[in-house]
């Protein structure tokens, strides 16, 4: 099913700006706007929406990478829709180019990078990273 992972495939994932998702709260900043963190995770959701019914059997994506900018505040009660294109592919590497929007204006542009992963392998890789700093 990897090839059904082309480039152009786009997701998208949307929120609502509650206080709890404000830079205020989150402690990036002293003001209840959309925080920079929960706009990059909306980001990555978007990603991970494009990708959802294109895994094979046993597989998923993981973030390696996030270059973006946070260009506009948006206040408390806005609708923030966070949109993903892949753009890139490279083997397992896949590179989207990321966007996030307030209703009003562009807030947030850039690129997000993901890894193809064999979920078996990479949850007995975490396990024994685990069980190692036990010892």
């Amino acid at each position: 099913m990897p090839d059904a992972i082309t480039i152009g495939l786009t997701g998208e994932a949307a929120t609502v700006v509650e206080p709890q998702l404000t830079a205020r709260h989150l402690g990036s900043g002293a003001v209840s706007v959309f925080a920079t963190p929960e706009m990059i995770r909306l980001m990555e959701r978007a990603a991970v929406n494009a990708l959802a019914a294109r895994l094979a059997p046993g597989q998923q994506s993981v973030g390696t990478a996030v270059n973006v900018r946070h260009l506009a505040a948006t206040p408390l009660g806005a609708t923030v829709t966070a949109r993903a294109e892949l753009i890139a592919r490279e083997g397992r590497r896949l590179t989207f180019r990321v966007s996030a929007h307030d209703g009003t204006e562009t807030i947030g542009e850039g690129t997000h990078e993901r890894a193809l992963i064999d979920l078996a392998r990479f949850e007995a890789k975490a396990e024994a990273k685990r069980a190692a700093s036990e010892t």
